[in-house]
């Protein structure tokens, strides 16, 4: 059996990071005499003291890195636990929440969902509101490291691809993503500083504009109001879009500009390919709205850019409800959200770089089936596209659209019409945020679900913030064998 010492280790202490971070909601409670403060403390104590009490039950002696089924098993394992007690003070405090809703709030925040069950979100404690934004800012920076220390080595997704471009962890996984998170983890904290600023510049109170800021760099889209951000002024709109854009680049090529060259940010083919279709998005919805309705240009051109990037990079704001545009505009929304942004970044979803492969793969066999005996290299931007790394995206997509059609037919099993169902399982699985439909569509939430949808959305999360095979793979026997 596969020695998860070392994965129990790391998570124990990752889990004990995670509550001493709960001491934040609870000053903040205690400071506005809220009672919930003793939620955050209760729930603080019980993580730090089990993730302590783990890490040192499985603290080894020898200094190693971790192997290739370790890693997995760390993974997954974080994924899980951290919003197991991430979810206690939604239990113990305001609002109280069931398990399931509790869990399924936790699993949102950390995988950058953006789905909510609670209402009345302006009635909460602040603590409770922080704590919503502070699961999605840590989710966020957490899925930069993993992207950029896991995958390649993992193999996961075609990400092996961006191994030379990132770090090379084979053996030394733990070193290196320190090493990442160094890199990276000051240039987060400086973006959503950034996007704090220019909120609380526009008006956003200093609370309102630090939760925000870190549900917007993190392309998470909790909000501290049911209205989201259309609670705010229109100019609110524009700087998000701003920030959600930045958020949803390649983090890498941040690193790369402040160390004297930006040319490979601007050269990027996943960087470039995004904003082009977003444009593209954006002048398709302005175009017809201004068809359908008599707003001005300046509000068909705002509605549709926040509106694209907030679903295309995951983070699920809402301005308005998009599905009162038509069926177009619906049907747009859905695609768009199956997307996703670059890799290395805090988007989700499929991600460019996958649809690229596919498309330069289908090219070049295109041209292999017009001239038989020619030879065409796969190639994106100036690297040779190995067949290792097309096998793994195409085996990506055959799983996440394979398990995206098992997750529609089980809500609809559960009793929801397709449109529910299908945009459900589509928002879980792709980490987007809103769905469609009455129930679960821009206006509305995941509170009226059963507990058996929450917790099968809550898996859906888990396997699309993971990238699909990373959990899958923990289900094979082979992955259990020495």
């Amino acid at each position: 059996m596969i020695d998860l010492r070392p994965a129990i280790y790391v998570v124990g202490l990752l889990v004990a990071a995670l509550g001493a971070a709960m001491a934040l909601p609870c000053a903040l409670d205690l400071a506005d005499g809220a009672g919930n403060w003793r939620a955050f403390a209760l729930s603080g104590f019980l993580s730090v003291t089990a993730g302590l009490a783990a890490a040192a039950a499985c603290r080894t002696r020898r200094s190693q890195g971790l192997s290739i089924q370790q890693a997995f098993a760390l993974t997954v394992g974080v994924w899980v636990m951290l919003p197991l007690f991430g979810a206690l003070p939604f239990m113990l405090g305001a609002p109280s929440a069931s398990f399931a809703d509790a869990y399924f709030e936790a699993m949102s925040g950390i995988t950058t969902t953006g789905s909510t069950v609670f209402s009345r979100l302006e009635t909460l404690p602040r603590g409770t509101l922080l704590w919503r934004g502070l699961l999605q800012w840590i989710g966020g920076i957490g899925i930069v490291v993993f992207a950029l220390a896991f995958l390649p080595t993992l193999r996961v997704g075609g990400m092996q691809f961006f191994r030379s471009e990132s770090f090379d962890t084979l053996g030394k996984i733990l070193p290196r993503a320190g090493e990442i998170a160094a890199s990276i983890s000051w240039i987060y904290v400086a973006l959503t500083g950034a996007c704090a600023l220019a909120y609380a510049a526009d008006g956003m109170s200093a609370f309102d504009a630090i939760v925000h800021a870190m549900t917007t760099v993190s392309t998470g889209g909790f909000a501290n109001y049911d209205a989201s951000l259309g609670h705010f002024e229109r100019n609110v709109e524009y700087i998000a879009s701003v920030f959600m854009l930045l958020a949803s680049l390649p983090f890498a090529r941040y690193v790369q500009m402040l160390r004297g060259t930006a040319r490979p940010l601007l050269t990027d083919p996943q960087a470039r390919a995004y904003v082009a279709i977003i444009a593209a998005l954006t002048l398709a919805l302005t175009l017809f709205r201004l068809a359908r309705f008599p707003d001005g240009a300046e509000e068909s051109f705002r509605e549709a850019l926040f509106n694209t990037i907030s679903i295309i990079s995951g983070t699920g704001y809402a301005s308005v409800d998009y599905t009162q545009w038509g069926a177009f505009s619906s049907a747009l929304f859905f695609l768009m959200g199956l997307i996703g942004g670059c890799t290395g970044s805090t988007s989700c979803s499929i991600k460019i770089f996958r649809f690229q492969v596919v498309l330069i793969a289908i090219s070049a066999q295109i041209k292999r089936i017009h001239t038989p005996h020619g030879v065409f290299p796969a190639r994106y931007g100036e690297r040779a596209l190995e067949e290792e790394v097309i096998s793994s995206v195409m085996a990506f997509f055959f799983l996440f659209f394979l398990t995206l059609g098992v997750l529609a037919v089980a809500m609809g099993m559960l009793g929801y019409d397709t449109v529910t169902a299908v945009s459900g399982a589509a928002t879980a699985l792709a980490n987007i945020g809103p769905g469609l439909g009455d129930i679960i569509g821009p206006s509305g939430n995941f509170a009226p679900l059963s507990d058996s949808a929450k917790w099968l959305l809550s898996f859906a999360m888990l396997i699309g913030r993971l990238e699909v095979v990373s959990v899958y793979v923990l289900l094979t026997a082979a992955f259990w064998r020495r």
